[in-house]
Order: C-alpha cells, then structure tokens, then sequence
C-alpha cells in the first residue's frame, strides 16, 4: 500500500498538483489532501486507485529491500 508521504513523492516528480491527481482518478480532492496529510486512513482500493494512476504517468514505487521504500520515474517517465 503507498503512503502518504510516497503519494507526495510521487505527485511531486510528476509535477501533478493534488487537483490534478483528483482529476485522474475521480478522487475528491479534499480526500486526497487528507490522506497526504495523515488525517483520514482511505479505504485501501482507493489508495490503490491513486497508485495506479500515478504508476500509469510513469512513476515507480520502490521496496522497502535494499535501503528503503521510495519513489522514482521510470527512465521513460512522462511528467
């Protein structure tokens, strides 16, 4: 499951603003903003929904093993 400080990672490399990834997954935006801020546990599936979609714009989520869960964009990352 992504965390909330991966999901701002990964907006971040992306360059996607909260509204912006609301707008991709049909997400409210305000939930988001509550997620990210650690004041609402969603239900799993609609993590997974965020996930997906920042994974389709070309991030990657990274393991905790071999150093540390984290975020990056694929070679061919598309911002």
């Amino acid at each position: 499951m992504m965390t909330p400080a991966e999901c701002i990672a990964a907006r971040s490399l992306l360059a996607w603003s909260q509204l912006h990834l609301a707008e991709a997954t049909g997400a409210d935006v305000s939930a988001i903003r509550n997620y990210e801020a650690g004041k609402i546990a969603p239900a799993e599936a609609n993590v997974e929904a965020l996930r997906r979609a920042l994974e389709a714009a070309g991030v990657q989520f990274v393991s905790e093993i071999g150093g540390g869960a984290g975020v990056r964009l694929h070679e061919s990352g598309i911002g």
